[in-house]
């Protein structure tokens, strides 16, 4: 082996599987643990599930090697009250033979570049239930009825499916206060340094899809295009597969939506490149900094559609409607950040 080769994974590197780790990438020649499934990934977004004790890549092909598990992970719902949460049993759906592609395959595949640990994927169901919460498309109100925490754990299932290919296998109440000192958190919050004021850029605003972000970098721009260009398309499956309730009128509406998702498709996989305005005139940073912004508002809208979606496969006729008029909203958002992506911003000067 050369001096500056890079080595490859073992079976002793990939052993953490199952306990403290989920998912991990691996290499060309990689031993698959017992008990663990591998999945292949194409170019093109494409991913398929091989029954293989080692690894073997075709051209442009990725790795990944999962334990389904089950795992116990502690959601914290509500930011403003870290001290209650949720303690979720999950697992890796298996292989549907109905479908071309697993749910979670296609999120080893979109989001997972790095090894999937328990605590990550903790924190990707927390954020994708907070959202959930604040979009409505889950409820859990105070003083919950048998009733209503019933219908919150149909839609955290639909969710949790949907959205990672996950079954949801127990879900119950628990007081995170031990671990989740609220009053610290606000004093520390208090004592914490005051950030730099952000430099006034003269030029249309600048859309902000994460709280508190004031800069990015290419990877973010990377990444997000790399999840539209991957997820939208299952998406508008997914979507085009829904069977309209009986006595709605929807058609239109669900054509309409259909077709502007698939042509916000079209707009993803075609983008020019971040550092160039023209193919002649880089892009000056604060303008590639307003690009990096579009797209994360972009990506934002297709997370906020895998809600919507899953709340779609489980209303009533009489909700069906407003998820339509949601869903265009959503389509709205998704455009928006698209063609700010796009738009060919004019030369600024850069603030020192």
């Amino acid at each position: 082996m050369g001096l500056f080769s890079r080595r490859k994974a073992t079976g002793t590197e990939l052993s953490g599987l199952g306990s403290s780790m989920i998912a991990l990438p691996c290499e060309a020649g990689s031993v698959v643990p017992a008990g663990c499934t591998l999945v292949l990934g194409s170019a093109d977004g494409q991913t398929r599930r091989v029954a293989a004790a080692k690894v073997v890549l075709g051209q442009g092909e990725r790795a990944w090697c999962f334990h389904a598990g089950p795992y116990t992970l502690d959601l914290q719902p509500f930011a403003a009250a870290p001290e209650w949460g949720l303690r979720l049993r999950v697992l890796v759906d298996a292989a549907d033979p109905r479908v071309s592609q697993q749910r979670f395959d296609l999120f080893l595949q979109s989001e997972v570049a790095q090894p999937l640990s328990g605590a990550a994927l903790c924190s990707a169901l927390q954020g994708a239930v907070q959202s959930a919460l604040a979009l409505g498309t889950l409820e859990l109100p105070p003083c919950t009825t048998v009733e209503e925490w019933h219908a919150f754990r149909a839609g955290l299932n639909q969710l949790m499916y949907t959205r990672y290919g996950l079954t949801v296998d127990d879900c119950v109440p628990v007081d995170l206060a031990p671990q989740a000192d609220y009053a610290a958190m606000l004093r520390n919050r208090a004592l914490a340094p005051v950030a730099a004021p952000v430099p006034l850029i003269i030029a249309p605003p600048v859309p902000q899809p994460q709280a508190g972000a004031v800069a990015y970098v290419a990877q973010d721009d990377a990444a997000g295009l790399r999840r539209l260009f991957i997820e939208l398309p299952a998406l508008c499956s997914a979507l085009r597969l829904l069977e309209l309730p009986a006595g709605v009128s929807s058609f239109e509406a669900h054509q309409a939506v259909l077709l502007r998702l698939g042509m916000a498709t079209l707009n993803a996989s075609s983008m020019p490149s971040l550092g160039w305005a023209t193919p002649d005139q880089p892009l000056p940073v604060l303008q590639q900094q307003r690009r990096i912004a579009h797209t994360l508002l972009a990506v934002q809208a297709l997370d906020q559609a895998w809600a919507v979606l899953a709340r779609m496969q489980l209303a009533r006729s009489s909700e069906w409607l407003a998820l339509l008029d949601e869903t265009a909203r959503i389509c709205a958002n998704l455009e928006t950040g698209l063609a700010g992506r796009r738009q060919p911003y004019p030369p600024v000067e850069e603030a020192a």
